[in-house]
């Protein structure tokens, strides 16, 4: 079949989203390969009609974004809780007030589960209800703190996911506060005293920097035909690439991320450095060291805002790129 829909496509859509000169040929791009059977990997159908409806959001015209969003969650049922969060927010964007808020309610008890679904509140706040998205935060606060402490034989990655989701919780609660000019509570001293309590931990760690060697897309490519012994070190695909380097970081922070961040690696850079150190550039240690060698100016904090173009070169703004689907 010709002209199939990568998901290197997707997100080059994506990135160059309703800044386009002609927004609305990418969003026929994206909804004919849909229509016509030409998505390539059929798990990426509803990744494409998002992003077709984020363009249309972005674009101003909700009522087709939100015909878009349906059709994602129709297509894709088993893994439709971020389309249907963004459904939820348009319909509330369009003064459907009792349907969005339903479809957010039905899924506020993933915040207490899963440490991505913050999108919940970030929907809530972009439609005008700050206030609400502030009570789910902290109910959701509350409820996994009291279940860490009731729970004390859990094992150490629910530990982990847990301090993660406090952290998430926390931070979110404390700008959205900041952004409403509110004064600082016990939940907000809570926030700064983890972010403090991350960086001194990070600033102590022996084991590896805490930044992270991204390849960019076309890089990764070229990476592979250039060393195949890598391929055997790294995903098969870029997507996969990336949503391995968002796990790391999470994992790296124990906390959500505090101090970390990513630096972009060229296929010349890596074979000039390896020269120059008479290395192998398919060697770990070679790997991490040209990491460490990369100026500090070209280093990407992480995490970026939500509403911040995403970290790893999409285009495309974090909620809706690294932070969902590398957490699913």
């Amino acid at each position: 079949m010709s002209d199939l829909l990568t998901a290197d496509r997707i997100e080059e859509i994506g990135a160059l989203g309703p800044d386009s000169p002609d927004p609305a040929a990418l969003v026929a791009e994206l909804v004919g390969a849909v229509d016509e059977g030409r998505v390539e990997n059929p798990d990426d159908i509803g990744y494409a009609l998002l992003v077709a409806a984020d363009i249309l959001e972005q674009a101003g015209d909700l009522d087709d974004a939100l015909a878009l969003a349906t059709r994602a969650v129709a297509e894709q049922p088993d893994d439709n809780a971020y389309a249907r969060a963004m459904r939820g927010g348009l319909l509330l964007r369009l003064g459907r007030s009792d349907e969005g808020m339903t479809e957010l309610t039905a899924l506020r008890p993933l915040l207490e589960t899963d440490p991505a679904a913050t999108y919940l509140t970030d929907e809530l706040a972009e439609s005008g209800h700050a206030e609400l998205a502030l009570e789910w935060l902290t109910g959701a606060l509350d409820a996994i703190l009291e279940r860490t402490r009731t729970q004390q034989h859990e094992s150490e990655d629910a530990q982990d996911e847990a301090a993660a989701m406090i952290y998430g919780l926390a931070r979110q609660r404390h700008d959205l506060r900041e952004e409403q000019g509110l004064p600082h509570d016990e939940y907000d001293n809570l926030a700064d005293r983890l972010r403090d309590a991350a960086s001194h931990a990070l600033n102590g760690l022996d084991d590896g920097p805490a930044t992270l060697l991204f390849w960019p897309m076309a890089e990764f490519d070229a990476l592979l035909v250039r060393w195949p012994a890598l391929v055997d070190s790294y995903p098969s695909t870029w997507d996969e690439h990336r949503a391995q380097i968002e796990r790391a970081l999470v994992d790296a922070s124990g906390l959500g991320g505090a101090d970390l961040g990513v630096v972009a690696g060229t296929v010349d850079g890596l074979a000039a450095f390896a020269r120059d150190a008479g290395s192998d550039p398919t060697d770990e240690e070679t790997l991490d060291e040209y990491a460490d060698s990369l100026d500090e100016a070209g280093v990407t904090a992480w995490p970026p805002g939500r509403n911040d173009t995403c970290w790893c070169g999409s285009g495309i703004k974090y909620k809706k790129c690294c932070l969902p689907r590398s957490r699913a």
